[in-house]
């Protein structure tokens, strides 16, 4: 880049250095030998808001795949949700989404 006469050498970021802005953090629920699974639909139904259905069907994979994405968003909401979840009793992970 040149800027009035003067070259100016900026670093670009390569493959995996690559900055996607907007991406979603995902809050993933993982299966646990504690909680009963009428506890666990009862969380996600208050805390996020699902109906009897979803939050079923989000415990399910939970019980038998062993975790379920239960929301996604913002970093600062997957943190708030994870905690929400811990606070709960649930063993809850964020990471970012792809």
């Amino acid at each position: 880049m040149s800027v009035a006469g003067t070259t100016v050498e900026v670093d670009r970021p390569e493959g995996d250095q690559d900055v996607k802005l907007g991406r979603p953090w995902l809050v993933i629920v993982w299966n646990d030998p504690i909680n009963l699974m009428s506890y666990v639909t009862y969380v996600f139904q208050k805390l996020f808001g699902y109906n009897r259905n979803k939050a079923e069907k989000l415990m399910l994979d939970v019980h038998y795949k062993g975790k379920a994405i239960v929301s996604s968003g913002p970093r600062e909401r997957a943190e708030h949700d994870t905690f929400r979840l811990h606070a709960h009793g649930l063993w809850a992970t964020m990471q970012p989404g792809w």
